[in-house]
């Protein structure tokens, strides 16, 4: 792995622990294929050479940017993920959505599934589909955009994307959605991790992390 390759925007380091600054389009964990390897997991193996084999406590989808946590040992791994689990963290993040949106604020609660024939695109189920639940507060307009912040209280497959785009959602995709909306081509998606707190695995201190998008 060249020096390129295994650079990484590093927002905090902890020996049990590393937060990253993910960008759009990278992978958050390989995927199959050596050309899918590279990704934030495999950048920290490369840099930290006593962490563990599957360090990702959570992912975000290739085209999500912002914070990503990762464990560098087992017993931190075990209980931050637990933690994301049983909905013990907080996050919040911001999109720009391509279009007005009307209202203020307001909760989404879709059910939705993967589309088992077309993956990994997730589709609205009301028989089979999970609940996903989502806070949402309009920040402004911008030059025809609506940037947005949402609380997601579930944590489902595109969840952001699919109740951005739906028309039992909000109706508007997020700008760059390759999956949902006009995006063209990968990197492109206007939606970024911002905000993530969660409690120290070894000292149980709250922590809290925010990340300022670059858009």
């Amino acid at each position: 792995m060249s020096a390129a390759e295994s650079s990484l925007d590093i927002v905090h380091e902890d020996p049990d622990f590393v937060l990253v600054n993910k960008e759009s389009g990278m992978l958050s964990v390989p995927g199959r294929g050596p050309e899918k390897f590279d990704s934030v997991a495999s950048r920290v193996r490369a840099l930290y050479p006593n962490c563990i084999e599957q360090p990702a406590v959570h992912r975000l989808d290739m085209d999500t940017s912002g914070l990503q946590l990762l464990a560098l040992n087992a017993e931190a791994h075990r209980v931050l993920s637990r933690q994301f689990q049983e909905r013990q963290t907080g996050k919040r993040y911001i999109a720009l959505l391509d279009g007005v949106l009307e209202g203020d604020k307001g909760v989404i609660e879709l059910p939705f599934r993967l589309d088992v024939d077309n993956r990994p695109i997730q589709i609205y189920d009301e028989v089979h589909g999970k609940i996903g639940i989502t806070h949402w507060e309009k920040i402004g307009v911008e030059n025809g955009t609506t940037r947005i912040s949402f609380t997601p209280i579930t944590g489902r497959t595109h969840q952001l994307r699919v109740h951005s785009a739906h028309e039992k959602g909000l109706g508007i995709p997020i700008v760059g959605d390759t999956f949902y909306g006009n995006g063209k081509k990968p990197g492109e998606l206007k939606l970024h991790a911002k905000e993530l707190s969660f409690s120290h695995p070894r000292t149980g201190e709250n922590l809290r992390f925010d990340s300022a998008p670059r858009f």
